[in-house]
């Protein structure tokens, strides 16, 4: 089977043919993974938010649209899990985090202490992001958190925009975004 487009692998999929679930497996697979790792997640949660992630793939591949970024949308779905993840084992070990930080022998790593802030800083935004509306939460993610890095015209080709207004929707959104968010800290 040769290469396929994103738009040929996602209508292949839908089909149920097999070797297009391997291509997009095999195609996307270290970007999926990828994502956990780098927040400084195990192989095994790695290997669970990509079974998540392809689950979930499946499950929305009938709502598609025929021209969507795959590995950016995959991305997203990767990210999220992996936020989600992060966000469950911190309040699973808040007790434990709270013992530590009342042991007079407790020194913290301040490499852990900048890691535990961004993830804060993360789900901070995060919940900021939650609170927008569909179509600026996609714009703001696909700007500022796709892994791809795309360019204005893949942004307005992804999102059903037109090229000139992602700038001036971007900047209505970071504005949207900065109300929500007000005066609060990222660190709560």
């Amino acid at each position: 089977m040769h290469q396929l487009s994103d738009e040929e692998l996602l209508e292949a999929c839908r089909q149920g043919k097999r070797q297009a679930w391997e291509q997009l497996i095999k195609q996307y697979e270290r970007l999926i993974y990828s994502i956990p790792l780098n927040y400084g997640l195990s192989v095994d949660d790695a290997a669970d938010i990509a079974q998540i992630t392809f689950t979930i793939f499946m499950q929305s591949i009938d709502t598609l649209a025929p021209d969507s970024r795959l590995g950016s949308w995959l991305a997203t779905v990767a990210k999220r899990h992996t936020w989600r993840l992060i966000e469950r084992r911190k309040r699973e070990n808040i007790q434990e985090s709270q013992d530590l930080l009342e042991s007079a022998t407790f020194m913290p790593d301040p490499a852990s202490r900048r890691t535990v802030e961004r993830w804060e800083n993360i789900e901070w935004v995060e919940r900021g992001l939650a609170q927008l509306d569909e179509r600026c939460e996609q714009l703001l993610l696909a700007l500022y958190f796709d892994p791809q890095q795309p360019s204005y015209t893949e942004v307005a080709e992804t999102l059903g925009l037109a090229v000139g207004s992602i700038g001036a929707t971007r900047a209505r959104c970071l504005q949207r975004l900065k109300e929500l968010l007000g005066d609060s800290e990222p660190h709560t």
